[in-house]
């Protein structure tokens, strides 16, 4: 394995485990880099969760450090992901590149939309109707867990609107809840791509080992300054990568 491309796979897992424990779409970069480094879809999503899975054992411990973790809420929340996250993931070891390819573009555009647009601000009429509503989280989490078990791509950015939305969470507790639910269903659905071959260990620790540099300093950070420049280079990046998937560009 080239010493060159494992360098690149830790400097852009360090970029993806920060950027995801902070908001989300930390696999719409390290999808497409894996995939452009030669590995075909399934391969590719597999090795991606192996470094998921280790990188949210470091958020997860961070988090614990700064005391700020509701481990038996998350635990009940994460429950509800895992039907459709192994779902999820016995369809993604079937589908074609082809298929997983243009998916993954169009998800990858819809992420660059949804962080342009300006957040809602909550009234306190509002916040009292979305208290009433939170009993939709758990259908939500059924549909979150199936598209995390397929894709994984952007997957952060549905728990935090399923949790803040839904359950009016500090935003900080909905960061550490989302580590902490996509660590349980990256249980099962990581068995599935390894139990079928798809997993290429090399590659996978080396984008871990960043991936897990990047998470650990992001909880710390928590959900600080900084986050806008993130949001508009990574959108500049993802319309890049998704016109290469749909073959717009060279």
């Amino acid at each position: 394995m080239d010493i060159e491309r494992l360098v690149i796979l830790f400097l852009v897992g360090s970029l993806a485990g920060f950027i995801n424990v902070m908001a989300g779409g930390g696999s719409t970069l390290t999808l497409p880099v894996l995939i452009f480094m030669g590995l075909n879809s399934a391969l590719a999503n597999g090795t991606n969760r192996l470094a998921i899975f280790i990188q949210n054992i470091f958020a997860i411990w961070s988090f614990r450090r700064q005391q700020v973790h509701r481990f038996r809420e998350s635990l009940k929340l994460s429950f509800w992901t895992l039907p459709g996250a192994i779902s999820g993931a016995v369809l993604a070891v079937r589908i074609s590149d082809l298929w997983f390819q243009r998916i993954l573009a169009m998800v990858m555009i819809a992420v660059v939309i949804s962080m342009l647009l300006p957040g809602s601000r909550y009234d306190k009429e509002q916040e009292e109707q979305a208290r009433k509503k939170s009993w939709l989280v758990y259908p939500a989490l059924f549909g979150i867990g199936f598209y995390g078990g397929f894709i994984q791509a952007g997957v952060g950015f549905l728990f935090m609107a399923a949790l803040y939305h839904l359950l009016r969470v500090n935003l900080v507790y909905v960061n550490m809840h989302k580590v902490f639910i996509v660590f349980i269903y990256m249980i099962p659905t990581l068995l599935i791509f390894i139990g079928t071959g798809n997993v290429d260990w090399i590659m996978g620790l080396s984008l871990a080992a960043g991936n897990a540099v990047g998470a650990w300093w992001s909880a710390r950070m928590a959900v600080k300054g900084g986050e806008t420049v993130i949001r508009w280079a990574l959108a500049a990046a993802l319309l890049i990568m998704a016109g290469k998937l749909l073959g717009v560009s060279g």
